[in-house]
C-alpha cells in the first residue's frame, strides 16, 4: 500500500512547484470530510479554498457530470448550446438586479481579466482603482489589479492605483477622468477576511454612478451562498455593473464568469475562451445552483457562521485579536503568526487556511454539520490556548 510519503516524493520529483505544501495526500472527499491516502479523516474547513460550497462529490453534481459526459463534453462558443443557454438563464435569475448577461470562462483570474477588458472597451478609459490588501488573481492583468504578490513580476500593466479599504476619502481622491472602473471585494479573503463597511459600499456605488465610472465587484470567494446570501452584493444591497464569480460555481469543476449589465459594450471578436462554458461544466454549474437553492445553503451558512462566532467569542483566548465573520467566511486574527496553529489543527484532523501571516481562515463547505462546526470551534479554542506554540 502506498503511503503519504510515496506520493509526496513523486510530486516533489516531477511537479514544477508553486504552492507552499503541507505533508498530506488527500485522496477522497464526501460532504465536509476528507481522507488522506492512508485513510485518516479530516474535517475540511478549506473547501478547496472556497470551492466545495455544496460539499465534496455532491450526488447531484456527480449525476450531472455522468449524464452530460455521455452527450457532449465540449462545444466552442461560436456555436449555441442548450446546456449553456440554460446556465445563462439561471445566472441572470439569481444574480443581483441588472446583471442580465454572462461571459463564461475557467477561473477567477480569467474572470477578472475579462472584466478589466470589458470595462476598457465600454468606457474608452484605462484607469482602475482597487483596494490595498485586495486579491484578484495571479495572471498579469489580474495581478496588476492586486495589491499582493507584485514585486517579482513588475513592471505590470499600467493604470492601476490602490487605496486603503473602507476609506471613501482616499478612493474619491484617486477616481478621475481616466478611471474606467473601481474593483472591490466585499469581503477581502486573502487580505484577512475583512468585510467592507456597509456605508462605505453604498457610498462607493454612489461615487461610481456620479463620476460615470463602472463598479466591478469581485465575488470569486464570496459567491454562491458563502456569506449568507447567494451573493454578497445582495447582503450589501448594491447593483454592480460587472461581477466576477468562480470557485464554488460548478461544484468543484473549474469555472468562472463575468456577470454584466446591459450597459457593458459588446466584446464580440475581441475576447474568448476555448474551454469556457463547455457543456460538461455548465451541467455541473446548473446542478450546483439548484442544490444550493434546494438545500437553502445561504441561510445555513448564515446560521452556522453566527453560531460559530458566538461559541468562539465567548471563550476566545488572549492570543486572539479579533474574529471577523460573514456567513461561513470566518477570519480569526491572532497577535502572533498563525502557521504553528494551522499545523497543530491539521494534526488534530482539522484543515484550515491562512489569510495573511496572522489570520486563520475558515471556509468550510456549507453542508457542514453543527457537530462538526462545534468540533472545529473546540479544537481551535484548545490549540489557541496552548502557550507552548
Amino acid at each position: 500500500m502506498s503511503t503519504n510519503a510515496d506520493w509526496i516524493a513523486r510530486e516533489q520529483t516531477h511537479a514544477f512547484e508553486v504552492y507552499p505544501k503541507r505533508d498530506l495526500v488527500i485522496s477522497t472527499g464526501k460532504g465536509a470530510r476528507l481522507w488522506d491516502i492512508e485513510g485518516r479523516e479530516y474535517i475540511d474547513c478549506a473547501a478547496g479554498i472556497g470551492v466545495a460550497n455544496i460539499g465534496h462529490c455532491h450526488p447531484a453534481v456527480i449525476d450531472a457530470i455522468h449524464q452530460q459526459s455521455q452527450e457532449l463534453i465540449t462545444c466552442a462558443g461560436v456555436f449555441y448550446n442548450d446546456v449553456r443557454a440554460n446556465l445563462f438563464s439561471e445566472l441572470a435569475r439569481i444574480a443581483p438586479s441588472g446583471l442580465n448577461r454572462s461571459f463564461l470562462c475557467n477561473s477567477g483570474t480569467e474572470a477578472v481579466e475579462a472584466a478589466l477588458k470589458f470595462a476598457r472597451i465600454t468606457t474608452g478609459k484605462n484607469g482602475f482603482v482597487s483596494a490595498m490588501r485586495g486579491f484578484h488573481g495571479r495572471s498579469m492583468g489580474a495581478l496588476s489589479a492586486t495589491f499582493k504578490y507584485r514585486q517579482e513580476f513588475e513592471p505590470l500593466i499600467p493604470g492601476h492605483d490602490f487605496v486603503p479599504f473602507n476609506n471613501l476619502e482616499k478612493l474619491t481622491e484617486k477616481v478621475d477622468a481616466n478611471t474606467a472602473a473601481v474593483l472591490l471585494e466585499l469581503v477581502q479573503g486573502e487580505g484577512g477576511v475583512r468585510p467592507a463597511d456597509r456605508e462605505y459600499v453604498s457610498a462607493v456605488q454612489d461615487l461610481c454612478r456620479r463620476e460615470k465610472v463602472l463598479l466591478i465587484v469581485d465575488e470569486i470567494q464570496t459567491g454562491f451562498g458563502r456569506t449568507g446570501k447567494m451573493f454578497a452584493c445582495q447582503t450589501y444591497d448594491i447593483q454592480p455593473d460587472l461581477m466576477t464569480v468562480a470557485k464554488a460555481m460548478a461544484g468543484g469543476l473549474p469555472m468562472g464568469a463575468v456577470l454584466c449589465s446591459d450597459d457593458i459594450a459588446s466584446a464580440a471578436g475581441k475576447h474568448g475562451s476555448t474551454f469556457g462554458g463547455n457543456p460538461l461544466v455548465c451541467a455541473a454549474a446548473l446542478a450546483t445552483i439548484r442544490s444550493i437553492e434546494a438545500e437553502n445553503l445561504p441561510q445555513r451558512a448564515q446560521n452556522l457562521g453566527e453560531r460559530f462566532r458566538q461559541r468562539f467569542s465567548s471563550k476566545a483566548p488572549e492570543i486572539v485579536r479579533e474574529i471577523r465573520q460573514l456567513g461561513l467566511m470566518i477570519g480569526i486574527e491572532l497577535k502572533t503568526k498563525s502557521r504553528p496553529y494551522l499545523l497543530k489543527l491539521l494534526e488534530r484532523g482539522v484543515i484550515a487556511l491562512p489569510a495573511g501571516p496572522t489570520v486563520i481562515r475558515l471556509l468550510p463547505p456549507l453542508v457542514i454539520s453543527e457537530d462538526d462546526m462545534d468540533t472545529v470551534c473546540d479544537e481551535l479554542l484548545d490549540v489557541l490556548s496552548r502557550a507552548e506554540l
